[in-house]
C-alpha cells in the first residue's frame, strides 16, 4: 500500500508539471519598451513620408525589412508585448509593405492568431486583409481598400458577398460601409482640389 501511494504520488506530481505545458507553449510576453519606441518611431516616419513632412533616408522596404526581422524574433508584436499603439504601429508598416507581397501574406497569417488571441486588432486584420486580397487583384471582403474614381471613391476590387459586408465590418468593429464611404468622398473631394 506504502509503495503505490508514493507511486501515486509521483505520477500526481509528473501530471501536475505537465498541466502547464499551455503556458510553455504560449510564453507570456513581457511588455518591451525599446521595442515599441523603435514600432512607434518607424511609425512616426512611415507618416511623415506619406503626409509631405520632411523625408527620412528609410524607404517603405527598408521598414518592412526591420518589421520582418522584429517579426522573426518575436512573432507579431503584440499588445502584451509592445502595447496597442506598438501593435498599431507594426500593422501599418506590414499595410505599407505592398512591394513585398510575401511578407505581407507571413504578417497577415501571424496577425489572425494575434487577432484570435485577443492581442491585436480585429480592424486592423480586417484592413490587412483587404490589403493583401487587393494586392493580389482577388475581391476584397471588408470594403476597406477604396480609391477616388471620377465620381467619387470606389473599391480597388470588387467587395466579396456585399450581402455579408456590413456584419464582417461590425465583428471587425469597423463602421459601417456608408459612413467610411462618407469619409472617403471627403478626402476624395479633397485630393481633387488640390
Amino acid at each position: 500500500m506504502h509503495k503505490l501511494t508514493i507511486l501515486l504520488a509521483g505520477l500526481l506530481l509528473a501530471l501536475t508539471a505537465c498541466g502547464g505545458s499551455e503556458t510553455r507553449d504560449k510564453p507570456v510576453q513581457k511588455f518591451d519598451q525599446a521595442l515599441h519606441d523603435e514600432l512607434i518611431a518607424m511609425f512616426e516616419r512611415d507618416q511623415l513620408d506619406r503626409l509631405g513632412g520632411k523625408p527620412s533616408n528609410e524607404s517603405d522596404q527598408d521598414r518592412t525589412d526591420r518589421l520582418e526581422e522584429i517579426i522573426d524574433e518575436h512573432g507579431w508584436p503584440t499588445i502584451a508585448l509592445v502595447g496597442k499603439d506598438g501593435e498599431d504601429a507594426a500593422w501599418t508598416i506590414a499595410q505599407h509593405s505592398d512591394l513585398d507581397k510575401p511578407f505581407q501574406a507571413k504578417a497577415l497569417k501571424l496577425l489572425r492568431k494575434a487577432v484570435a488571441d485577443k492581442q491585436a486588432s480585429p480592424g486592423n486584420l480586417a484592413y490587412l486583409e483587404d490589403r493583401v486580397a487587393v494586392g493580389s487583384g482577388k475581391p476584397q471582403l471588408y470594403g476597406t481598400q477604396m480609391g477616388c474614381g471620377p465620381d467619387g471613391p470606389e473599391p480597388a476590387t470588387p467587395i466579396k458577398d456585399e450581402d455579408g459586408v456590413e456584419e464582417r465590418r461590425k465583428k471587425a468593429g469597423l463602421e459601417p460601409l456608408a459612413d467610411y464611404v462618407t469619409e472617403m468622398t471627403a478626402v476624395c473631394a479633397e485630393d481633387e482640389a488640390s
